[in-house]
């Protein structure tokens, strides 16, 4: 069940409303990010996630993997779309809380810079990585 509002939220954040976003959160949920102050309450979140997506053309988020129940998941994620004329593409992975069904808390653990998206985790030394070699 949870996997499935996590889906949902992640196809309103691509082309749903504000109102559409929202509903997936609890009245009190909160996100917590490294690339923003904390977003709280379900209303605010909505109203912030249709300002992200004005921000590129063709923005879409996709959930890659979901590992959880229903009291807390955690997701790997792509966002793509379009910055003037270069096409980007965004990762990710972010833990959620659920309560009641909903989406109570996110923490995401990534940091890039939203000047020029698709450029990778910021302060992370890939070249040491033999993952990413």
């Amino acid at each position: 069940m949870s996997e499935a509002v996590v889906r949902s939220y992640f196809e309103a954040c691509t082309s749903g409303s504000a109102a559409d976003i929202a509903h997936h959160f609890t009245e009190d949920a909160a996100i917590f990010d490294t690339n923003h102050a904390p977003v709280v309450g379900a209303v605010t979140i909505g109203d912030f996630w249709t300002k992200i997506r004005s921000k590129w053309v063709g923005a879409r988020w996709i959930v890659d993997t979901y590992v959880g129940d229903d009291h807390v998941g955690a997701i790997e994620w792509t966002m793509t779309g379009t910055d003037g004329d270069r096409p980007f593409a965004v990762r990710g992975s972010e833990h959620y809380q659920f309560v009641e069904g909903r989406i109570h808390r996110i923490r995401q653990y990534w940091t890039f810079d939203a000047s020029a998206p698709g450029s990778e985790l910021i302060d992370y030394d890939y070249s040491s990585d033999d993952r990413f070699a």
